[in-house]
């Protein structure tokens, strides 16, 4: 289960948001595994930097932060004992529980959102995502369904470093860019992704209600992905 959370959204919780891990452990059992979209908020920085190239510390699966923007989440999934992250800086997710060795292993450096991914073996697994009490449009799953459909993409190329072998390494990177629409400037809107979660849940699939005081929505990934592909081929394709 891919978990996208807002935490203080559910309100109070006895124990504190470890919690949450531990009844999503309880409810997917010892074989079910728990993942989180983590990032990296040192690719944020890089960006920001550019001519601190040298002082900019590489990328780590182990010890490497989540992306801030993502919330307080993915760093508490991250770091939770037992957890293992991907190896891809910027598509890079944690994963906890019965199949985490699998879900995080030889993610793909290039076009990390697409076959081979996390995200990809979500789907084969017949696994779902849950949004706990975060909106609609951070479905990051929907990011491999942009992958997928035959629609115009921009590339992105970037460079991140990486920590091999005990040395930091340079390496270039590049993949379908994520952080706008897909098409031309506002031919799609900027919050496309809730607009596509929201569609599929009107057509009677998945399930909407509230853990805590946290208004949740809980999809299958092999029900939605075909419905968003089909959704971007029909406004760019």
């Amino acid at each position: 289960m891919l978990v996208h959370a807002a935490l203080r959204k559910v309100g109070p919780i006895l124990g504190g948001p470890d919690m949450i891990v531990a009844a999503l452990r309880d409810v997917l059992g010892p074989e079910g595994t728990i993942l989180g979209y983590t990032d990296w908020q040192g690719q944020d920085d890089i960006e920001a930097y550019p001519d601190r190239r040298d002082d900019h510390p590489p990328f780590d699966p182990k010890t490497s932060r989540a992306v801030r923007d993502n919330g307080y989440w993915p760093e508490l999934l991250r770091t939770t004992p037992g957890a293992r992250r991907s190896g891809n800086p910027g598509a890079s997710v944690a994963a906890l529980g019965g199949k985490a060795e699998w879900f995080t292993l030889d993610h793909p450096l290039d076009y990390g959102y697409g076959p081979g991914s996390p995200l990809a073996k979500l789907v084969d697994a017949g696994g779902k995502t849950l949004l706990l009490g975060a909106p609609l449009d951070t479905m990051t799953l929907l990011h491999y369904a942009e992958h997928l459909a035959r629609i115009p993409h921009r590339i992105k190329r970037y460079e991140s470093p990486l920590l091999i072998d005990g040395r930091t390494v340079w390496r270039s990177f590049e993949e379908y860019d994520t952080s706008d629409p897909p098409g031309e400037p506002g031919q799609l809107p900027i919050d496309h992704i809730g607009q596509i979660v929201e569609a599929f849940l009107k057509t009677g699939r998945g399930k909407r209600g509230t853990i805590g005081a946290a208004p949740s929505v809980l999809v299958e990934a092999r029900q939605i992905l075909p419905f968003a592909i089909d959704w971007l081929e029909q406004r760019l394709g």
